[in-house]
């Protein structure tokens, strides 16, 4: 697979309107199409507004009802981080403002996603009176009635897709669902329970709860917010890249839950200087593990609590499940590359531009990883199914840029009625069901459906750089400037460069990491670089002397010393 490197285009003109920037700053955020400093603020201020949010003040008056009336209410959440985030912080807040809450999170094996009738029967033993989704709910059409034909209020946070046709609820909150006018389509699940408990503060404070009542603060959980957000993978506009920010700025001065506190020790990371990279790559897989192999209960209850000790205990063991995952996954991927071998990649003509994969004994809560990690050595869209009950397969698939997977998947159920049992999700990213006998006619019909909407240049993978830095820029402290000037994340990327680069020296760590010594062309500038997993069957190549890479600038840190390092994305022989 050939990689192109493209530079980011400069407006000159935005750069203009950035001059209290650090003019490589400054070229970095014109590079991502920020025009004014206004587009970048960090202060809360600059939140957009929740009350254009549809329906978020019948929310509020239900949940204002619920709360002065002490009825019993239950969160139902979803099993990845956004959904645990989200279920954490609605019993938070919840049960702050003097509310009966509890949360009920659907196992991924025995039921599925979202709030289905299935889950509905599992919830009249927490007898609730008003039930709360997040993160999901928006196409549980048949899990709704079941809940309203109970006598149930529902209330529907989630931040998917529509379809057609809606759930019949009490009041549903969704920036995505038809006739939202909130600006914030890419908010996360967990930023919409955030608001939905804001507006809620509101309305009770409105009503002179909190004359006889402990006053309490949503803002104060802006560190769940931030995790759930970067985790989930959401686009980083300016409204998330504030909630990220505030959350992240509130976990390295030490005011986070214990359990986020936890996450970061059990991942050896450093508080005090804390990324948005270590949330979405450390943190967050740590806090999923729960949901791929197991149940999310213990990634709730992980944030829930205010023990420190017990937070550690459950840490402990999700880093367990994370490394168990870590095996489980790189099985099936190799037994993926089998398959992908099968298939005749070399040759164009039989090459699949949708490619779908399924091997028996795959297991359910991992194929999502699978699918990403086979898009990101092929770019192309790939869906990676496991056995499921009922002769049923679930897939998860992920997308590229130029193709809305679940419009593709859409487009695919119209034109073969009866292949897709159910799906939903996003552009980039979705899951789905289908009848195990019907693998072959998906795999033909997604394959047909993405060659109609790409060109074949579409299937030619990029990488997007901030240019060449001059030797005078190599240094800790634009190392620095950069990881401050965060947070960087979807569609918001963290810096990158490129460059060509003398090598020195190059060998094998870990088994499958190159570490490096660079030197600067005509400079006697050296430093260290690193690239983890790369091919090992290229790399170590000691017949090269110069190669073109693609890097990003790292403070590393080893026994208290500190010193620049090159974190390699992609290199090639010069």
């Amino acid at each position: 697979m050939s990689t192109r490197i493209l530079r980011r285009p400069v407006n000159p003109e935005y750069l203009q309107q950035l001059p209290e920037f650090h003019p490589l700053l400054a070229r970095i955020y014109s590079g991502r199409g920020v025009s004014h400093s206004e587009e970048i603020s960090r202060q809360l201020k600059g939140l957009h507004s929740y009350h254009s949010l549809k329906d978020i003040d019948k929310a509020a008056s239900v949940l204002a009802d619920a709360v002065t009336s002490n009825k019993q209410i239950l969160i139902v959440g979803d099993f990845d981080c956004d959904g645990a985030t989200s279920s954490a912080l609605g019993v938070l807040a919840l049960r702050g403002m003097g509310g009966r809450a509890d949360y009920l999170v659907p196992n991924r094996f025995e039921y599925g996603y979202g709030l289905t009738p299935e889950i509905v029967e599992v919830a009249e033993q927490y007898q609730p009176e008003v039930l709360v989704t997040v993160d999901n709910g928006i196409s549980s059409i048949e899990g709704v009635a079941a809940a309203k034909s109970r006598g149930w209020q529902v209330v529907v946070t989630d931040h998917h897709l529509a379809g057609r046709e809606t759930p019949v609820a009490d009041a549903i909150v969704n920036p995505n669902q038809h006739g939202c006018p909130f600006t914030g389509k890419n908010t996360a699940g967990v930023g919409i329970i955030f608001y939905v408990m804001c507006a809620l503060r509101t309305e009770l404070k409105n009503r002179g709860w909190f004359e006889n009542h402990q006053a309490f603060n949503p803002f104060n959980l802006l560190d769940l917010v931030a995790l759930g957000t970067i985790a989930d993978v959401v686009s980083l506009d300016a409204n998330n890249r504030i909630l990220a920010w505030q959350g992240l700025a509130r976990i390295k001065a030490g005011h986070c839950r214990p359990g986020i506190q936890a996450l970061i020790e059990i991942s050896n990371r450093n508080q005090q200087q804390l990324t948005s990279t270590d949330l979405g790559f450390a943190l967050g897989p740590r806090l999923n593990a729960a949901g791929r192999l197991d149940d999310m209960s213990t990634g709730i209850e992980l944030l829930l609590t205010n023990n420190l000790d017990q937070a550690r205990e459950l840490a402990s063991e999700l880093d367990g499940l994370n490394r168990d995952r870590k095996e489980i996954e790189s099985g099936m991927q190799q037994e993926a590359l089998k398959l992908l071998a099968t298939l005749e990649l070399d040759k164009e003509k039989e090459q699949p531009w949708g490619v779908s994969l399924f091997q028996e004994g795959w297991h359910q809560g991992v194929i999502g990883i699978l699918a990403s990690r086979i898009k990101e050595k092929l770019n192309r869209p790939v869906i990676a199914f496991a056995d499921a009950d009922n002769d049923e397969l679930k897939g998860s698939a992920r997308s590229i840029k130029g193709l809305h997977m679940r419009d593709a998947l859409d487009s695919v159920a119209r034109e073969n009625p009866g292949v897709i049992l159910k799906f939903g999700g996003h552009a980039m990213a979705a899951g789905l069901s289908i009848k195990k006998q019907d693998f072959e006619r998906f795999q033909q019909a997604f394959d047909r459906e993405v060659r109609n909407q790409l060109k074949p240049e579409q299937l030619e993978a990029e990488l997007h750089t901030d240019g060449e830095l001059k030797v005078s820029d190599l240094s800790m402290d634009t190392a620095a400037l950069l990881r401050d000037a965060g947070p960087w994340g979807q569609n918001f990327p963290e810096p990158t460069f490129d460059g060509t680069f003398q090598v020195l020296q190059q060998r094998l760590v870990g088994q499958k990491h190159l570490k490096l010594v660079l030197k600067v062309p005509s400079s006697e500038f050296y430093l260290d670089a690193i690239a983890f997993n790369i091919d090992t069957a290229v790399w170590p190549d000691l017949s090269i002397q110069k190669i073109h890479t693609v890097y990003k600038l790292d403070i590393n840190e080893f026994r208290g010393q500190h010193s620049l390092q090159l974190m390699i994305d992609y290199l090639e022989p010069a």
